[in-house]
């Protein structure tokens, strides 16, 4: 009689470990793609037949076919500008896209437009009849983000406008941990001696940036070292400036100019601001990181093609997508739970902008 294939066969012929090998067979915990079909291939080579949630051909009963799931309704996609691959939204959202497809949702994108935040009214393209659910993304005016909650519909904002001193909103919130890397940055600057440390970015756009700017103070306070104002580059509250537009570039240029001595760091509220700083110092020829040290936030794509390769803080959008799916449809199923605000793991990256 041939011997039963077992998790542990599977992770001996791919050298990797048995709770890998358990995640992918039961689609539990968070692994890439590749690494989850990787297993299945090799455990419907290996003739394994205790898959609990995938009905694959060849594996159960002979039967066995590959059936859609039982439709349950829409969710849709808020968000008030174009996200492209770029954003770190991306990845997450196809990683919800795909999870909640394979669990019976359809799911709807729609660019809610200048006029219809001003007017508080929602796109025209919504249909409050199907949808199930709201998740939105770069949706950062407070009055329409509590017009949104004021409806009686599940809604999950993937980072918000700043909230400060205002109630937060009623609704789960899913963020990205903003404060332990610039904490293991600051510390690891102090120890290389660079104790002259400045934050750049408008941290008002949303709660993100102010969460990063509240880690930066902390991490400073928390070394015993001062964060002069003329090193925190924070944009007018009053007049806020748009990244990567002309204004912010000149903003930023006339800011840094003022600076004398320059400070030996600076933390970015993101890898796109800290590439308009790397453009303004070569315009004010400073070098990076002869002159000073840059760290940006997100891990983008260009922060990994831009010279210099930008020390960063990655973002793990895959934990967020299936964050976002447990947040979303657990409210959907029990509404009377109480709001949740979950921050999900990220990982401190150097590269050259740090010397590393």
């Amino acid at each position: 009689m041939a011997r039963r294939v077992t998790i542990q066969d599977i992770a001996d012929e791919l050298g990797i470990s048995r709770n890998t090998v358990s995640k992918a067979i039961n689609n539990t915990g968070i692994l890439a793609d590749t690494t989850r079909e990787k297993v299945l291939k090799k455990a419907i080579e290996m003739g394994y037949k205790q898959f609990s949630y995938v009905n694959i051909p060849g594996i159960g009963k002979p039967d066995s076919i590959l059936v859609p799931p039982t439709l349950k309704g829409e969710i849709s996609l808020f968000t008030s500008r174009f996200i492209g691959d770029s954003h770190f939204a991306s990845t997450m959202l196809d990683n919800f896209q795909r999870e909640i497809s394979s669990l019976g949702y359809t799911f709807t994108m729609h660019r809610v437009q200048k006029d219809e935040i001003d007017n508080l009214v929602l796109p025209a393209s919504y249909d409050t009849t199907k949808s199930t659910g709201i998740i939105c993304v770069e949706m950062f005016n407070k009055e329409y983000c509590s017009m949104l909650c004021g409806m009686d519909i599940p809604v999950l904002f993937v980072d918000t406008p700043v909230y400060g001193l205002n109630e937060p909103l009623k609704a789960d919130i899913l963020l990205m941990d903003n404060q332990s890397g610039i904490y293991s940055f600051v510390k690891e600057m102090v120890r290389r001696g660079k104790k002259k440390i400045g934050f750049i970015g408008e941290h008002s756009h949303c709660q993100s940036f102010f969460e990063r700017f509240l880690g930066y103070r902390n991490a400073m306070y928390l070394s015993g070292l001062p964060c002069p104002e003329e090193y925190c580059i924070i944009g007018n509250i009053n007049n806020p400036q748009k990244m990567g537009c002309e204004n912010y570039l000149s903003y930023l240029k006339k800011q840094i100019k003022d600076l004398n001595p320059l400070p030996d760091v600076f933390i970015c509220a993101n890898d796109f601001v800290a590439i308009d700083v790397i453009h303004v110092f070569r315009e004010l020829g400073i070098t990076v990181p002869k002159d000073v040290y840059l760290c940006g936030f997100d891990d983008s794509p260009e922060s990994r093609v831009i010279t210099p390769s930008l020390t960063t803080i990655h973002i793990h959008s895959q934990i967020m997508g299936f964050s976002a799916v447990n947040l979303l449809l657990s409210r959907i199923k029990e509404p009377s739970l109480n709001f949740r605000t979950i921050h999900t793991e990220t990982e401190l990256i150097y590269r050259e902008s740090t010397e590393d």
